[in-house]
């Protein structure tokens, strides 16, 4: 098209730049239009882009300020105290005797003639355990004897004199004075008599001491002698004990001794004997505490029918003592600080109390509190050691357990 078909049709060439061809001025048109579009299309695009900026920075304000909430909330468990009325089993060390366990000596001096039992014999009450030789008492008593007899002649003659006088006496040829003295010699005789008499008696008792017996039914844990040893009234032969039953003295603590009394019911066991238990009784107290050690004297009685047990055999003893009236609060809920050793107590809103308390005996797993607390009063368990007095907590709610779980517990319970 030419300039004059462009001037007729009212058309003017749009300039162009300098190695272009001319535009029209409808492509121009377009081209504005073009960039208008684009323009809103973009504005449009930052818009939306900043909307959602706005929008995703306010949900995570939103989510952090929550975040921060909950996490500003200290979250415990607590447990409720409770008073100690569940038993305790209390184990001390302890040494079997015998129920009778005696050294056995000898009365009579001399020489060792033979023995009979040795160690581990069971011996019966009055059976022989040794012989000893002794002529000295041998000679003694046959001088006793003679000397007795001796008495016994003066003590005839004596009366037969007494008898004359008492005649002539009747017939007033001697003087009662006389007669007194011939009564007196009789009654000094009687006398003479009754003495050797007893002395021969002392040398047969002597005599019969030779002959070492058993003084009760037992075993012979030691012997310590042999044929041809010298034997004397301070030398140990035998020492014999009755081990059918035995003893065992322990020493309980100042705490717990009003809770052991007679007819308690006690568990013995020995390391060596594994797996195996022996029930024992407290036949006895010593009723007072010792000053030097602050503990009780225990005796417990223990059955050996079947001489399992031996004497002097170390053991453990297990009382098992009924539970106390004091409160009873798990270790994990003590704080130890410098002002002593407190509780967390938690009230019906959720603030913390700590409160100082006074410590009984512990138990391991928990301890007792003698004063500082009431019963039914909640604790916190494991408390922080930023825990501060006023504090709220929120209570977490303890999981109940599993009726898989607690049947499996209660029949391992019922087997053991």
């Amino acid at each position: 098209m030419t300039e004059k078909t462009h001037a007729a049709l009212g058309l003017h060439a749009i300039e162009a730049l300098p190695g272009e061809p001319p535009l029209n001025l409808l492509q121009r048109h377009q081209v504005v239009r073009r960039l208008q579009i684009t323009a809103i299309v973009t504005l449009l695009l930052l818009g939306l882009g900043a909307g959602r900026t706005i929008w995703a920075r306010a949900a995570h304000a939103q989510t952090l300020q929550a975040t921060s909430a909950e996490q500003g909330q200290l979250f415990v468990k607590v447990t409720t105290v409770q008073r100690g009325d569940k038993g305790q089993v209390l184990a001390l060390p302890g040494t079997l005797q015998g129920q009778v366990q005696a050294p056995i000596s000898a009365r009579a001096a001399g020489y060792l003639k033979r023995w009979t039992k040795d160690i581990g014999a069971t011996v019966k009450q009055g059976e022989m355990l040794a012989e000893i030789d002794s002529p000295e008492i041998d000679q003694q008593l046959s001088q006793a004897v003679a000397a007795r007899e001796q008495a016994a002649s003066t003590l005839a003659l004596a009366r037969s004199t007494a008898t004359r006088w008492e005649g002539l006496r009747q017939q007033d040829v001697v003087s009662q004075q006389d007669l007194d003295e011939k009564r007196s010699a009789v009654t000094q005789q009687q006398a003479n008599l009754a003495a050797a008499e007893a002395n021969v008696q002392r040398l047969r008792q002597l005599e019969a001491f030779k002959r070492v017996v058993a003084p009760f039914a037992g075993v012979v844990t030691r012997r310590n002698v042999d044929v041809g040893d010298l034997i004397d009234a301070s030398r140990v032969l035998y020492t014999l004990a009755q081990v059918d039953t035995l003893r065992v003295y322990v020493n309980v603590p100042q705490s717990v001794a009003q809770r052991v009394k007679p007819g308690l019911a006690v568990v013995v066991t020995q390391a060596e004997l594994r797996g195996q238990r022996f029930a024992g009784q407290v036949v006895r107290t010593a009723g007072a505490i010792d000053t030097a050690t602050r503990t009780l004297q225990v005796e417990v009685a223990l059955p050996n029918a079947d001489g399992r047990l031996l004497a002097g055999a170390y053991v453990q003893v297990a009382l098992p003592l009924p539970g106390g009236a004091a409160l009873r609060v798990p270790t994990n809920a003590l704080l130890i600080r410098g002002e002593g050793t407190l509780v967390a107590v938690v009230d019906a809103q959720g603030k913390v109390q700590l409160r100082k308390i006074a410590v009984g005996r512990n138990y391991g797993p928990d301890f007792e509190v003698l004063d500082g607390l009431a019963d039914g009063e909640r604790l916190v368990l494991n408390p922080p050691d930023g825990l501060a007095d006023g504090q709220t907590v929120v209570v977490v709610p303890s999981a109940p357990t599993p009726p898989a779980a607690s049947g499996a517990a209660g029949a391992t319970r019922e087997r053991a």
